[in-house]
């Protein structure tokens, strides 16, 4: 049998991501009732960026091995250009493993520089990571199929020395485009949405959604007042935010959040939980915050938006919590969609507000008569190469979608990002959605 110490480095990556894991999952059932919440919020961020860590690793070693070990068994070994580069990509993985940390440490009201360089340094990572697998893959391929996986001779050389080049040549500049993609102002999407059951009262109705801002350690107050300002120039009627505002406690980021108060939308701002305000353990700080600022939570509730010519035209805009608080069993929170639409008329038209797709998909099973969900989380993938699996791992993925008759879906791409300032093959997005009446 063989022993850990005899295990490749990888495989011992491998078990102690798989430890990590089993520690948050008895942590979660028999710590929870026994530690402060502070501790308990900070015993989930540090599980869960050691869990990441320890994926990670693997990866790592393969990058260093493709960019360091293959060129030290080379002439390139003896440049005087080789120690400079072993100590570059030693950095940018130590780096790019430090980001989750950043979560624990570094936030505040604007992003530090090291956060922003860290979260940079996993975007490069995971794109670096794409094109040594794809490179390997195909090489592998052309060996297969050329009859020569047997023959090492100088071509073979220079192809497996070339593959890592290309890799980081083409790493470098995606990473410089989803920089300057990501660092652009949010685009301004104008949709237009027939809704069923809409009185012709509240015709051309406009509600601006918002998703994803992700206040933390590479958004910060400078980023969140930009959008207020792009939010107030479009003077919607209703403005919502279907989840994910926020990755820290209320304590740490407050200041960040004074923009919000600006928004003055005539018949309301709201607001519905995502899976990051359940990772940041203070959810109920953060309804009280919102509410400070005018904001309304909708937990699992509801309420009846009336038109302005006329008090008996109305239309019911709901909302659900996260269904990630299930998962971690955050006490009092959990998606019921019998108790959010609790009251609302089956003669009226309804809204949902729902963070996750997924969650629209359960609701309209449960509710085909819905008329419009507006959710969020995918990021349109945010970024290359995590674009096909946000699209393969979530029912509806991002735009505009028609359920049945009288039924729309709409996911928003995101307003920001999550930790890396990186877009590449989406757009961070402010949603104008104007309701019409049948």
């Amino acid at each position: 049998m063989i022993s850990f110490k005899q295990l490749p480095l990888e495989a011992k990556a491998a078990v102690a991501a798989g430890v990590v894991f089993f520690s948050m999952m008895l942590s979660r059932s028999y710590l929870a009732e026994k530690l402060d919440l502070r501790m308990r919020r900070w015993l989930l961020r540090l599980q869960m960026a050691l869990f990441a860590n320890a994926l990670m690793l693997i990866g790592s070693l393969h990058v260093w091995k493709s960019t360091v070990t293959t060129f030290s068994r080379s002439s390139a070994a003896s440049s005087f250009c080789f120690m400079p580069w072993k100590i570059a990509v030693f950095l940018f993985l130590a780096l790019a493993h430090s980001s989750f940390f950043t979560l624990l440490f570094l936030v505040a009201e604007e992003p530090y520089f090291f956060s922003l360089a860290a979260y940079t340094c996993l975007g490069a990572y995971i794109i670096l990571i794409f094109f040594l697998f794809t490179l390997g893959s195909v090489e592998q391929a052309y060996k297969f199929l050329v009859g020569r996986g047997a023959k090492a001779g100088t071509g073979n050389k220079n192809r497996t020395a070339m593959k890592p080049v290309l890799a980081v040549v083409l790493t470098l500049v995606l990473t410089v485009v989803g920089l300057l993609n990501a660092s652009q102002p949010p685009t301004v999407n104008s949709v237009e949405i027939p809704v069923h059951k809409l009185p012709s009262t509240m015709n051309n109705l406009k509600v601006v959604l918002l998703s994803d801002i992700h206040l933390g350690p590479t958004v910060g107050k400078t980023k969140l007042a930009m959008i207020v300002r792009m939010v107030k120039a479009l003077k919607p009627d209703i403005t919502v935010i279907v989840g994910d505002l926020t990755d820290s406690e209320v304590e740490i980021i407050r200041p960040a959040v004074e923009p919000l108060g600006e928004l003055n939308s005539p018949l309301g701002t709201y607001f519905v939980t995502g899976n990051h305000e359940y990772y940041t353990s203070d959810v109920s700080n953060w309804f009280e915050l919102l509410k400070s600022f005018n904001i309304r939570p909708l937990h699992n509730e509801n309420v009846k938006i009336v038109s302005p010519e006329s008090a008996a035209d109305w239309f019911c805009l709901a909302g659900v919590d996260d269904i990630e608080a299930d998962v971690l069993r955050y006490s009092g929170h959990g998606m019921d969609l019998k108790k959010a639409l609790r009251g609302c008329s089956s003669e009226h038209a309804t809204v949902l507000l729902a963070h996750q797709p997924t969650a629209a998909k359960w609701a309209l099973q449960e509710r085909p008569d819905i008329n419009l969900i507006l959710s969020g989380h995918t990021h349109g993938g945010q970024m290359f190469p995590l674009n096909a699996g946000a699209y393969f791992l979530n029912p509806f993925f991002v735009g505009l979608y028609r359920v049945g008759q009288n039924t729309f879906v709409y996911v928003s791409p995101g307003t920001m990002y999550f930790g890396i300032p990186m877009r590449l093959g989406s757009r961070a997005e402010i949603t104008e959605i104007i309701l019409h009446a049948p």
